[in-house]
């Protein structure tokens, strides 16, 4: 708490951050931009955490970048800074255009960017050579405005940061409970007998889910983490809310920590699953929940017989767990009435990741641990109205009862052909398929796979356009044109009006920015898109969508939501309420599956157990604890014992003294894949307790590692928690 305090002093001043870190997740406050945690109905006065204090900070910062900034610094020089120089540099203040040929933003008019943007879409040979990023930041009524916008111009290509993170969750619970969310509720957490925490690191990534897991134990439940790292904060959470959470010794969160091999978590789940039938076998109707399974599943004998024959010697090697520890670990599931499994990211940036999200829900079904209290799946997002978005309509594949929805709305005819995610999207520049790039929010380029692909696609772009708070490394990696639309952020006033968001567990919610705006020259996202749109398509004139009124009052916005996307009933009047409303979640409130089954779907999935090569190692990338995403507060990690560098790698010192590398050497990473060898120079060794074979090094620094072309199957996100690399020692080391 004392870290966060002051770099919030430092960024806003004592009496500003006060005024505003009290309104943070508050019932009449703003929604934190740090994550997508959900907020109880009883909250404390600081209801923030660390990172949420530092994201607040460096939205509601003093420090600005204006015109004269980018009279001083070329284009060329902000590409060469880092990710972190970036952001520090504080809230940009007008809009900017870089002209062709230009190395240089120059201030421009807001009806001047406008109609830049209106000028390349319009002479595209078709539509879909434009692409539409949206990052998780962006509200609800920006969102479903922004979608709507799109679809009018004739496009699905709306890839957002979903792509890249959690694709592998929406698609693999679609396919098996017919949502592509979670299906439980923060108080289901906290009534839970088992939670599993899988491939995630709540201490840095969504630190107030620790104060849920904590109220879980005080509630009697047991708590198994599973990662290749052993996270501080599952190991020992001091709470900062309490006293004695900051004097004591905090609270040991998790009862048992089973350290496993990157890419193992399906072999994991499959075996849970076998022990449980054998248990089953042993004392019939004691262990599988027999009328939930046959009552509402479907094809449970063809998992049932994959399972049986997993061989464990396929387990031991694809967890680097012995059996005794995963023998163990099903007599805590066995002693469990509920059950719920959490995961993040450690689970869906895998080649197998939509396969093992459905043994997740396979090892749930078993027991009837989905639609009861206590019980279900909780993918964890982190982008604060990610799952929003997507609510919103913020997707390349849409189904046709929205696009119904949308034509008997607003009386025309959206696209059907699917558009680009966001890593076809990059294929579209990269071949110049696609000329003109809008991006809401986000920070696209340091968020990709493949840094120089990526950045020579970005290069050839036409037209770049970024909707941006702050400065970042996709404003200096631009097109032959570029403009930087300057928003207001969630802490500021928009007049009287506010904006809604959804998190993580469905709970829709109003957000009231109290700030004056960082410059009066800072447009809301809804009037950016509104505008845009009106300069778009003025050959609708007065009998087209009101765009001109959406801009001035929300709740026509929100009237237009109510009518389109299901759940949103009486929207105005709910959103108005303390707290808000939740969601219609048919698998929790109803033990309805609306797959194509009409039951939830038990399914058989091959397993794969990924050998590498002699002298190789399984990367995953990760963040640090001074980082939020692309964004970077600090250059340590004190969770780590990082202070002052960020290329760094993590290697278990056995496998360091295997291949005669002492802990503080300088290496360089080098990927392989079919297509060639990508090298990321210059990382200091630390000798860490990761699993054997394993390493872990920061992201953004080491996207570069990660293949464009490497990608979950069904998903097609990118495989950032499992590249195959070998260390080779720096040449300047060497030399």
């Amino acid at each position: 708490m004392a870290h966060s305090l002051a770099m919030s002093y430092s960024q806003m001043g004592v009496r500003r951050s006060l005024l505003t870190l009290v309104r943070v997740n508050q019932k009449q406050g703003f929604d934190c931009p740090g994550c997508a945690w959900p907020e109880g109905d009883h909250r404390s006065p600081a209801e923030f955490c660390e990172n949420g204090a530092k994201a607040v900070a460096e939205e509601a910062t003093l420090r600005r970048v204006t015109g004269e900034f980018f009279a001083e610094h070329t284009v060329s020089e902000l590409a060469g800074r880092s990710d972190y120089w970036l952001g520090q540099q504080g809230r940009l203040t007008e809009p900017m255009y870089k002209p062709a040929g230009s190395d240089h933003y120059e201030p421009v008019a807001w009806d001047e960017a406008f109609s830049i943007i209106a000028r390349e879409l319009r002479a595209l040979e078709s539509p879909d050579e434009a692409l539409f990023y949206t990052s998780g930041r962006t509200s609800n009524e920006a969102a479903f405005l922004y979608q709507l916008l799109v679809r009018r111009f004739g496009t699905n290509n709306l890839p957002d940061c979903s792509n890249m993170c959690h694709e592998s969750s929406g698609s693999a619970l679609t396919q098996t409970l017919g949502i592509g969310k979670g299906t439980v509720s923060l108080d289901d957490l906290h009534k839970a007998d088992l939670v599993f925490v899988v491939g995630q690191n709540p201490g840095t990534n969504h630190p107030r889910m620790l104060s849920a897991l904590e109220k879980a134990k005080r509630n009697g439940a047991r708590i198994v983490a599973v990662n290749p790292l052993p996270e501080a904060g599952l190991l020992r959470f001091k709470n900062p809310q309490k006293a004695s959470g900051v004097a004591g010794r905090g609270t040991k969160l998790a009862d048992r920590f089973l350290q496993i091999r990157l890419n193992g978590d399906m072999a994991l789940f499959q075996a849970l699953s076998k022990l449980m039938l054998e248990a089953e076998d042993a004392n019939p109707g004691s262990v599988i929940d027999h009328e939930f399974v046959e009552t509402h599943t479907h094809g449970f004998h063809d998992f049932e017989k994959n399972v049986r024959e997993l061989e464990w010697a396929d387990v031991e090697e694809a967890t680097g767990l012995p059996r005794a520890a995963v023998e163990e670990t099903v007599q805590d599931v066995l002693g469990a009435k509920s059950v719920i499994v959490c995961w993040a990211m450690g689970l869906t940036q895998h080649k197998n990741s939509v396969a093992t999200i459905r043994e997740v829900v396979n090892f749930l079904l078993l027991r009837g641990n989905v639609g009861r209290p206590g019980a279900g799946v909780c993918p964890v997002r982190g982008h604060s109205n990610v799952q929003g978005d997507r609510t919103m309509g913020i997707y390349e594949k849409p189904s046709a009862a929205f696009l119904d929805a949308l034509r008997d709305e607003f009386g025309f005819e959206p696209p059907r052909r699917h558009g680009a995610d966001a890593v076809e999207s990059i294929r579209a520049l990269r071949d110049g398929h696609a000329k003109v790039f809008v991006a809401m929010g986000g920070n696209f380029v340091s968020a990709t796979p493949d840094t120089a692909v990526t950045e020579a696609a970005m290069r050839r772009a036409r037209l770049t356009v970024q909707v941006s708070t702050k400065l970042n490394r996709s404003h200096a990696v631009c097109g032959e044109e570029a403009l930087i639309l300057p928003t207001l952020g969630r802490t500021e006033r928009d007049g009287d009006r506010f904006v809604t968001v959804e998190d993580s567990m469905g709970m829709v919610h109003a957000s009231r920015g109290r700030l004056a705006p960082a410059s009066p020259d800072l447009l809301s996202e809804v009037a950016i898109v509104s505008r845009l749109a009106m300069r778009l398509f003025e050959q609708d004139g007065p009998s087209g969508i009101p765009w001109e009124r959406f801009e001035a009052d929300h709740d026509a916005v929100r009237d237009r939501i109510e009518r389109v996307v299901p759940g949103f009933e009486d929207f105005n009047a709910r959103v108005r309420r303390p707290g808000g409303f939740a969601l219609p979640n048919a698998p929790r409130d109803e033990r309805r599956f609306p797959t194509d089954t009409g039951r939830a779907n038990f399914t058989a999935n091959d397993l794969e157990v990924l050998r590498l090569a002699p002298g190789r190692l399984l990367l995953q990338t990760v963040r640090s604890h001074d980082q939020y995403n692309t964004t970077i507060y600090g250059m340590g990690d004190r969770y780590r014992g990082v202070h002052n560098g960020r290329r760094v790698v993590f290697v278990n010192p056995d496998d360091l003294a295997e291949r005669g590398i002492a802990d503080g050497e300088l290496v360089d990473l080098v990927s392989e894949w079919p297509d060639g060898e990508r090298t990321a120079e210059a990382f200091r060794v630390i000798a860490y307790s990761t699993a054997r074979g394993c390493c872990a090094a920061y992201f953004p620094e080491t996207n570069v590692l990660v293949p464009l072309d490497s990608t979950a199957d069904t998903s097609n996100t990118p495989t950032s928690k499992s590249v195959v690399v070998r260390l080779e020692r720096h040449a300047a080391a060497t030399g």
